[in-house]
């Protein structure tokens, strides 16, 4: 719980840290401004997002900075992964952020989310700093599971994973919504796949329960193009994501634009909450690297088609330029602020390779919340070990 207040705290601070970071010379900009977004696809809705937004100056210096934060921290991962430092599986979102951080900002604090194994950014997101994201991967005792985690399996208040399954979150999300539901609280419940994750029967079977049901969950396929190392094109029969609820009414959104993935997620929590049921919502977005670090992520694709995406829609340069052109931040500033994060995320990788791992005494801990056995199983039935609880990392 301590730990949970403080993580609260420092978003706090965190927030009031971008506001008096610029406070000096606030009169000098634009304290709010109004963009459009490219137009949404809908299925089986009578209205649609609204195609123009605003923005407060605050707003978008948070924004941005969540996004930048992601991009520096999945790169500190990717340069850990390849100094043999982080072993094992390692997904990147890099290119992926403006969804994370578009859904964040309509979100309210009892809306849960649960992702796939791509799940650093979220990681993050849902409160847990840098060095508990790259502690985790590294295994040490500073990662948000005391890295028992790793990559795929990371937690926080009302996040629910990472999960190694492909698919398997889907279904696990229409369960957590029924939970928002049978509390009672007008909370939903965001279930995020890939387009590599769509075809999977389990899926359907969620769409099916949460529309018997009418379970505010939001199913988001984050559409990035490639299952793995597989085009969409070739594995879907049907590549409009967001209609293959069939019943359940579904969006479209640009993935890479994080006004218009807000503005979006906005409509669905709306929708949601009001006792409609679900809603399916895809997510037109790119990954710059492979589906892992094993995958190179170049021999199903061309470095061309790669560079194009980061010239024309990366949403962090992109959200940038919105920031430029409407005066709501100069360049020197958001610089100055690229080294802020920069130096953040540079400390915690240094201490995510310096910190210790846990002791093999922890390898049974916290299985259990309450656990009714005195000791867990070890590596054969009459070698057991004593569970005890240790609780989240400090």
């Amino acid at each position: 719980m301590l730990n949970n207040c403080a993580r609260t705290l420092g978003r706090q601070a965190n927030k009031n840290t971008i506001s008096s970071f610029f406070a000096t010379s606030k009169n000098n900009y634009a304290t709010e401004a109004s963009f459009e977004t490219k137009p949404y696809k809908v299925h089986k809705l009578d209205t649609t997002p609204s195609t123009s937004v605003t923005c407060t100056r605050d707003e978008a210096l948070l924004l941005y900075r969540k996004m930048q934060t992601i991009r520096r921290m999945e790169t500190s991962a990717g340069n850990l992964y390849k100094e043999k430092i982080i072993r094992g599986f390692c997904h990147l979102y890099s290119g992926q952020e403006a969804v994370a951080v578009g859904m964040s900002g309509a979100m309210r604090p009892h809306d849960m989310v649960i992702t796939a194994y791509r799940a650093h950014g979220w990681t993050y997101i849902m409160g847990i700093d840098p060095l508990g994201v790259l502690a985790e991967l590294t295994g040490r005792v500073s990662g948000c599971s005391r890295g028992k985690g790793g990559s795929m399996h990371m937690y926080s208040k009302n996040f629910f994973g990472g999960n190694g399954i492909v698919g398997a979150q889907v279904p696990l999300g229409a369960g957590l919504a029924f939970a928002q539901k049978y509390n009672g609280n007008d909370g939903v419940c965001i279930a995020l796949y890939g387009d590599g994750a769509s075809n999977q029967g389990q899926a359907f079977e969620a769409y099916n329960m949460a529309k018997l049901w009418d379970l505010p969950c939001i199913f988001v396929c984050e559409n990035n193009g490639y299952g793995m190392g597989t085009s969409n094109q070739r594995s879907s029969a049907s590549t409009a994501y967001y209609t293959r609820g069939d019943y359940i009414p579904g969006i479209w959104v640009d993935g890479m634009d994080v006004l218009a993935v807000r503005e979006a997620t906005r409509y669905a929590i709306d929708y949601c909450k009001s006792g409609k049921g679900p809603l399916v919502m895809e997510t037109f977005t790119y990954r710059y690297s492979g589906h892992s670090m094993s995958d190179p992520g170049t021999s199903y694709r061309t470095r061309d088609e790669i560079q194009e995406v980061r010239q024309t829609r990366d949403p962090i340069t992109s959200f940038k330029d919105r920031m430029l052109s409407s005066q709501l931040a100069t360049a020197e500033e958001l610089k100055k602020l690229d080294n802020e994060i920069k130096a953040q995320v540079d400390e915690a990788t240094k201490k995510a390779k310096a910190d210790r791992e846990i002791g093999l005494d922890e390898l049974p801990a916290d299985i259990y919340s309450q656990s009714l056995e005195p000791t867990i199983r070890g590596t054969t039935p009459w070698n057991g070990m004593p569970h005890k609880h240790v609780g989240v990392s400090s």
